[in-house]
């Protein structure tokens, strides 16, 4: 069985907004962001925290994950994010 290894994630950016996106390190990606050079739309938006993750076997199926997610409304992300599902 292969190792789950792609994520998708939440952020909260410094103006309360929400990201959404997809990485293979979680870390290394909100480094990524927070040094300027991550999504456009949380450049302008930093610092930016990591509040929520799911991990799957593909990338396919985190950006189905990911598109999905990004369908919800605030509140359903808020309660997702409730949930406590954070991966290292």
């Amino acid at each position: 069985m292969p190792a789950e290894n792609h994520f998708v994630y939440l952020a909260r950016c410094n103006d309360g907004s929400l990201y959404c996106g997809t990485c293979v390190n979680l870390k290394d990606r909100e480094r990524v962001h927070n040094d300027g050079k991550g999504a456009k739309y949380t450049r302008g938006r930093l610092p930016v925290t990591f509040i929520y993750s799911e991990s799957f076997a593909t990338l396919s199926e985190a950006r189905s994950r990911e598109a999905a997610i990004k369908k919800l409304t605030r509140d359903e992300k808020e309660s997702l994010i409730r949930s406590g599902m954070l991966t290292p």
